[in-house]
């Protein structure tokens, strides 16, 4: 059995859903969820779609050869298409905060993320002991000013090596080059807290509660060339007041950070986040 998932995304018009499910039921093809959304300002249409082909025969090549033949050409249809059942290699980079590489490491033991990972890499060696513990490989790649090429160039290495698809900025604490970015555009996850641009720092938590918040949060999004202004993946907010600490504050941050950044690589892996004018559109 061949199963799929097709994403598309087109000028807005008239027939695009019942052509689309027409041509997978002439495949002999059974449709096992289907959303889509217009958005009417832009005259944009966005749809979701999987399907599976109980006899097999109809493989990827098969099918987008096909789409691109009649669908594609007739709607001006961009779309992606993908094995519901691959497992994409997503790498982990970190420096020295812990809790959001131990979140997704036991999210993958216990198989809540259906990914491949092949490895860690940090600027530090203070979680090499964590993927020990895990059986994983661990890359240490220093970054200084007079080295951050050199380390750019070792990075892109490691990540060619393995095969990388895409990858979670699990806390790493150092810019992303623009040829990092280009080479993974849409598949560089990063997660901060949500006091940007309000309270940045290396200590926003402090300003936070100096300030007297009420609500503090977290956000995850794509990585682009301008710093945390990539498309939002995935945000969660919770509530403070006066009888919270700092170290409350920062409790609280590190928890939304790990739900915040599981559920966005959740989102991605099952592609299920659809990105245009740097936003998204995120599907149930």
């Amino acid at each position: 059995m061949a199963s799929y998932i097709l994403n598309i995304n087109c000028p807005d018009q008239k027939g695009i859903i019942a052509t689309v499910t027409n041509f997978i039921h002439q495949k002999s093809g059974n449709i096992l969820y289907i959303d889509q959304y217009v958005d009417r300002e832009n005259k944009l249409f966005f749809m979701r779609l999987e399907c599976e082909f109980i006899n097999g025969v109809f493989t990827k090549e098969e099918f987008s050869s096909a789409l691109d033949t009649s669908i594609a050409k007739q709607y001006n249809l961009a779309y992606d298409l993908y094995d519901r059942d691959y497992r994409p290699k997503m790498a982990l980079f970190v420096s020295k905060y812990d809790h959001c590489l131990y979140d997704i490491l036991a999210r993958h033991q216990s198989k809540e993320l259906a990914v491949d990972i092949p490895f860690i890499l940090s600027n530090h060696k203070d979680l090499e002991s964590i993927a020990k513990r895990f059986d994983l490989p661990f890359y240490h790649v220093p970054v200084t000013k007079d080295t951050k090429e050199e380390a750019e160039a070792r990075q892109l290495e490691i990540l060619k090596q393995h095969q990388v698809e895409c990858i979670v900025l699990a806390r790493y604490m150092q810019i992303i080059s623009p040829k990092l970015i280009a080479e993974y555009a849409n598949k560089i996850i990063n997660i901060h807290h949500s006091f940007l641009p309000a309270f940045p720092g290396a200590k926003p938590y402090h300003s936070a509660y100096e300030r007297g918040v009420k609500i503090i949060g977290a956000t995850s999004h794509y990585v682009t060339e301008e710093l945390d202004a990539g498309p939002i993946i995935e945000q969660n907010i919770t509530q403070v007041s006066h009888l919270h600490s700092i170290e409350d504050f920062i409790a609280k941050g590190r928890d939304l950070e790990r739900i915040v950044l599981s559920k966005a690589i959740q989102l991605h892996v099952n592609r299920k986040v659809l990105v245009y004018q740097n936003k998204t559109v995120i599907f149930s």
